[in-house]
């Protein structure tokens, strides 16, 4: 018999992709995340079999193209449907839509084939690579729906003006524009563009009317839940109302968010924003977080931090919700980016390099101390200990990053002297113009003061006809040499392409950041290679940070573009748990074991920071010590048992393979 007539996939009207084969077949559905129940598409069709009770089945096309090869006739032409429409979502041209552009101005082809997959949603997320044009295909899409009249534009402040030039530019139709920006504020305009610090104040003045469409710009910005800015935007669930209290998404027929990073540090950032775009889709957090950020419960909560099945994330979003092409894919003339890290010998700043890193193993040490009586006295059961503990663990990372930030700071202005020479030295070398970012204003105040009439400064304090300013006079004017501007205020929405060489003389923790930064030289009208330095004091954090960026921004790659392999470290969060916690009853079997496991590592233990085989190893010694003691004079408590059931099984080659066995007695 053949294997066709043995195993299929079906499908139904619904959508539902159900699995028929035999009992020793169940692996393959599994594997590939089908569900184990009632078939649940209820309508009692043949394919959905609900009529035979359990079976396997997804209503997830994602998870159904992985068996594509056992696909019924039916199945298969559903299948060829939804992957229709992932390469739409990566298209790079429409041939077929005909978009109005003003005269002398074209979109380019992938640009068209953006609007035209944007064009059969109620809601989309524009991510394409930065500098491919976001901004172009949302007024383009304006152009081609007639029956819009009114729009909202959500963008952060330094892209108003940017936003209202575009405007003016790209549409073909005859619009009122009006930049909200507490002067001469005209909220019945038909074009209005605000930015999102204004959101809070302003909020009832845009949910009182309706939109024919909302365009968010920076859509990552709305990551945060509870902030304000993505209440106000988005709307949120009142838990003591136990009702939804509407946002100005809710009264908008359309909506476009626009980003080149969608995911700043990991995949849960993202949710919020597509609960939005496709609540039935995205909607349920935790099924969410535990299909695509690994969730998994730890000893001091739910971790969501982490990343999982991403090409199938990437699937799922470009075949609902998502437009993504890359440079590489649409630019072939546009040359690729290179990164140098340049560490710099501290010499005379030595001191403050040395006080830098003083400060932070300090603060580093303190806090993993508390972390592990925190983790003693929740086990224990000592509720007043525990919340003792937590207020000092929470102050003393608010003291760690305040004294951080200030050693840091010290660094950035010691290393003035050589990001001075660096710059200079370039500008001899015949580098023509250079773009510079920092993070503290007396950083590029003094790199401003030193280079005088050839450089402009961008930062959150300019103006907006000064920011607009720097970057067309940097643009246009030959004795204009060098950009400066702050990571944050000038790394997004402008376009610095007359330099291909950028200079970071100070670093951000997020890489999205730094990436939007580099792209404002690596964009359309571009046609140099592009170099990106980094200048880092030897021994900084800057030197660690700008190790660790590549490794955070592969995230991103993993999750949108497949490009990247990728392994991700969790780190335990240290917010506080319910208590008590309820932890398992352990078995006699199990405290005999522990006690004497602990006992044993305690006796022979020299406190060394690697597994030497002698006892616990350094990142252990608190807590195991602390337990071994403990044991001595009681018994210990189910919450003791639970901790020392965690810690012990590393050291199995010390305590022998039975005593490990033991330790996992139910």
């Amino acid at each position: 018999m053949t294997k066709e007539k043995l195993e299929k996939l079906l499908t139904c009207d619904k959508g539902v992709f159900v699995w028929e084969g035999g009992y020793d077949t169940k692996a393959i559905p599994k594997r590939a995340g089908f569900w184990w129940h009632g078939g649940n598409c209820h309508n009692n069709c043949k394919a959905c079999r609900a009529d035979v009770g359990k079976v396997w089945w997804t209503p997830h096309p994602e998870k159904a193209a992985l068996l594509k090869d056992y696909a019924d006739e039916k199945a298969e032409a559903a299948l060829k449907e939804y992957i229709e429409k992932i390469e739409e979502s990566k298209a790079t041209d429409n041939q077929e839509i005909n978009i109005p552009a003003p005269e002398k101005l074209e979109y380019l082809p992938y640009q068209k084939a953006g609007i035209g997959y944007a064009s059969k949603r109620p809601a989309t997320l524009i991510a394409d690579e930065m500098g491919l044009g976001k901004t172009i295909q949302a007024l383009g899409y304006i152009n081609l729906k007639e029956d819009i009249k009114k729009v909202l534009i959500i963008c952060p402040a330094t892209l108003r003006l940017n936003w209202q030039r575009e405007a003016e530019k790209w549409l073909t139709r005859k619009f009122s524009i009006s930049v909200i920006d507490g002067k001469n504020d005209d909220f019945n305009a038909d074009i209005v563009i605000v930015n999102y610090d204004r959101l809070d104040k302003n909020g009832e003045k845009f949910t009182s009317q309706k939109w024919d469409l909302l365009i968010v710009d920076e859509a990552h910005m709305l990551k945060n839940p509870k902030a304000k800015r993505t209440k106000k935007a988005l709307g949120y669930w009142d838990k003591k109302k136990k009702e939804k209290i509407e946002g100005i998404k809710d009264h908008a027929k359309f909506c476009l968010f626009l980003t080149g990073t969608p995911i700043l540090n990991k995949p849960v950032e993202l949710q919020t924003l597509l609960a939005a775009i496709d609540p039935r889709l995205f909607g349920n957090f935790m099924s969410y977080a535990k299909r695509y950020c690994a969730a998994h419960q730890t000893r001091y909560g739910w971790d969501f931090s982490g990343s999982s099945h991403l090409d199938e994330l990437q699937e799922k979003l470009r075949a609902n919700v998502m437009v993504r092409r890359l440079k590489k894919d649409v630019l072939t003339e546009l040359p690729p980016k290179r990164r140098q890290v340049i560490v710099i010998p501290p010499n005379g700043a030595s001191v403050v390099v040395a006080a830098e890193k003083e400060a932070y193993e300090a603060h580093r040490e303190k806090i993993e101390r508390l972390e592990d009586e925190k983790s003693l006295a929740h086990a224990t059961g000592d509720e007043t200990e525990y919340n003792k503990i937590v207020d000092q663990l929470q102050n003393e990372i608010r003291l760690a990053f305040t004294q951080i930030a200030k050693a840091r700071h010290e660094v950035a202005l010691a290393k003035i002297p050589a990001v001075i020479t660096h710059l200079e030295e370039m500008l001899e070398n015949d580098i023509n113009k250079i773009v510079v970012f920092a993070h503290h204003r007396d950083v590029i105040n003094s790199l401003k003061n030193h280079f005088g009439d050839i450089s402009v400064t961008l930062t959150g304090e300019s103006k907006n006809d000064e920011k607009q300013n720097a970057v067309d006079k940097f643009q246009n004017d030959p004795s204009c040499k060098i950009f400066i501007g702050s990571i944050k205020a000038a790394g997004v929405g402008i376009t610095l392409t007359a330099s291909s060489h950028v200079v970071f003389a100070e670093l951000d923790w997020t890489p999205a950041w730094i990436t939007q930064a580099e792209d404002r030289t690596h964009r359309i009208g571009q046609t140099n290679s592009v170099l990106i330095q980094h200048l880092v004091l030897d021994g900084s954090l800057d030197a660690d940070i700008s190790q660790k960026l590549v490794e955070k921004q592969n995230i991103s790659d993993k999750a949108l573009d497949l490009n990247t392999e990728i392994k991700i470290s969790i780190t335990p969060t240290t917010k506080k748990s319910h208590f008590p916690k309820k932890y398992p009853v352990a078995s006699e079997i199990q405290r005999k074991a522990a006690t004497a496991g602990l006992q044993y590592l305690a006796s022979v233990c020299d406190g060394a920071i690697a597994l030497d085989g002698h006892g616990f190893s350094g990142l252990d010694t608190r807590i195991g010590k602390s337990l071994a003691s403990k044991s001595l004079t009681r018994d210990l408590t189910d919450g003791e048992v639970w901790l020392a059931c965690k810690i012990l099984p590393k050291y199995h080659g010390q305590l022998g393979e039975e005593l490990v066995t033991q330790l996992k007695d139910k």
